[in-house]
């Protein structure tokens, strides 16, 4: 198991073709549908910002706050967020960003998904952990999420 405070690494072979994969990636209202937040009529384009409201129940006060930073088609993912914003009222703005980066890999037996957050070590000590473990959880939520996502016909 990886013990950095710096990175959050997680990956888990998606039973799906890697076009399917890459779609509930990179289509931002698809996205919207599996990671809990409203991206409708949003795209992902490199280097634009896109945000929606958090439909997560409990999470609804949160925007989902994104630039992307690079698309590969049916390869790569990234983008830099301000993770675990969960404070109603806090501006976060003045905080660094981490890079949230989606590998995909074609395997047998479907597609095998890796995603890595990091930057936490440039974060105000009083934040890091807490923001390392909310998101520590919401990585392994999200996993199973779009495993999901992508079984449903």
């Amino acid at each position: 198991m990886n013990t950095s405070t710096d990175r959050i690494e997680r990956n888990i072979l998606l039973k799906a073709p890697r076009s399917q994969v890459w779609r509930a990636l990179a289509n931002a209202e698809e996205f919207g549908d599996w990671f809990g937040v409203a991206l409708k009529g949003k795209t992902f384009a490199v280097g634009e910002r896109v945000q929606g409201q958090i439909t997560y129940p409990g999470y609804e006060h949160i925007v989902f706050d994104a630039v992307l930073e690079r698309m590969d088609p049916e390869r790569l993912l990234s983008w830099r967020w301000h993770p675990a914003p969960v404070e109603a009222g806090v501006d976060y703005s003045k905080e660094p960003r981490t890079l949230v980066v989606f590998e995909l890999k074609e395997v047998e037996g479907g597609t095998l998904l890796s995603v890595v957050e990091s930057g936490f070590d440039n974060f105000p000590p009083a934040r890091r952990l807490e923001a390392f473990r909310i998101n520590s959880s919401g990585w392994e939520e999200q996993m199973h999420s779009i495993e999901k996502h992508v079984a449903t016909p």
